[in-house]
């Protein structure tokens, strides 16, 4: 049975969650109940249960659709994680850069176009979460999510996966190795005013600025990083 007390942390929210699928029996391609619902059943906070759903979808356990609703992936929906790690081992950072810089300027430009009001709203939201984020590691899970929700935005699911996988190779990629001299994100940390000019751009409707924005702004973090472009 499910512990139904409130879950103190993420962790034991996302272990509450992984309990309630496999207790309903959920399989590939099922769709899980809405927020509100699970919300009820779980007896959790929203702003707990979205963290947890947040952190399933990127181990691969969930995938989401703006619209349409949450389901519970299936071993095809994601490229096996040893395949992963053995590209990320292969490819520079650089290189690794490069390729985000090419694809996410291209999901840019779609949100741009396919956006909902919806989801034009969820990268709001989290744009300045990304900046109230109190150490790097925090910020870094942000802005994970604000591209992911761009990406969602797009409102093409073979985009997702795309990005998705692009994603998992560049966790594996070792980039630990960066020094930062400070516990947090400056106030004018450039990432900040960059993702404004995408977001702005999406906002907008204005594909080619959201192509562009997203397009330096990965080159400046690139730039950033490894002192390259």
């Amino acid at each position: 049975m499910l512990n139904r007390s409130e879950p103190s942390d993420r962790s034991g929210a996302v272990a509450l969650l992984k309990e309630f699928i496999a207790e309903k029996g959920y399989t590939p391609g099922d769709r899980l109940p809405s927020e509100r619902e699970l919300i009820k059943q779980l007896e959790i906070k929203r702003n707990t249960l979205r963290k947890a759903l947040d952190t399933l979808e990127r181990e691969g356990v969930i995938w989401r659709h703006v619209g349409k609703g949450t389901f519970i992936a299936g071993q095809d929906d994601t490229i096996d994680l040893s395949m992963m790690s053995e590209i990320g081992h292969q490819i520079t950072p650089v290189k690794m850069m490069r390729a985000r810089q090419c694809i996410e300027a291209v999901v840019a430009r779609e949100a741009a176009i396919n956006a909902s009001r919806q989801a034009i709203k969820k990268i709001a939201e989290i744009k300045e979460r990304a900046k109230q984020a109190s150490s790097w590691a925090e910020y870094e899970a942000q802005d994970d999510l604000f591209h992911y929700a761009i990406a969602e935005a797009t409102d093409n699911i073979l985009l997702l996966a795309l990005f998705d996988q692009l994603a998992k190779v560049r966790r594996a990629v070792a980039v630990n190795t960066v020094i930062r001299e400070s516990e947090r994100p400056p106030e004018n940390h450039n990432s900040f005013t960059e993702h404004d000019r995408i977001f702005a751009a999406i906002e907008a409707r204005d594909p080619k600025a959201a192509h562009d924005a997203m397009w330096q702004h990965v080159a400046s973090v690139s730039a950033r990083l490894f002192g390259e472009v």
